[in-house]
């Protein structure tokens, strides 16, 4: 056995590389931290998502996710709405339209990415996510 990664390895790193890469760059354009980025993308993904599920979502404090939707409802790119039954609950919804710019290039990378796998023929994706899930889940299995 070789301690030299494998084609497979290096090609996964080099797309989670491009990925990181992308989002650095968007962020740096959009003025916004990683943690902002990454509370923008999952209010988008499950709008009027409470500040209690986003805390679990992003792994901070409950002082955290005040301070951070506070910042972010400051500088127009998020707002709260009172729950209608409990006055007591809010839920955090988006200002910005992610799928307009200067927006659009937090999710940019992903996007391009379906295209050009969509371009690849299909028995090999099929193969090719097949092999990936198989791994993933040995692997998860012994961590």
């Amino acid at each position: 056995m070789t301690n030299a990664p494998s084609a497979l390895i290096e090609a996964l790193n080099d797309y989670v590389d491009a990925g990181r890469e992308a989002l650095l760059a968007a962020r740096k354009t959009l003025g916004i931290s990683e943690l902002e980025a990454r509370a923008i993308v999952s209010i988008a993904a499950d709008p009027g998502i409470r500040p209690s599920t986003l805390r679990d979502c992003l792994g901070v404090t409950s002082a955290g996710v005040t301070t951070l939707v506070d910042r972010l409802v400051g500088r127009g790119v998020l707002r709260r709405e009172l729950d209608v039954e409990d006055r007591r609950v809010n839920h955090i919804f988006l200002e910005v339209d992610l799928d307009a710019e200067p927006w659009v290039a937090l999710r940019r990378f992903d996007a391009e990415m379906q295209r050009a796998v969509r371009d690849e023929p299909a028995d090999a994706s099929r193969v090719f996510a097949e092999m990936l899930r198989r791994v993933t889940g040995r692997v998860r299995a012994r961590i």
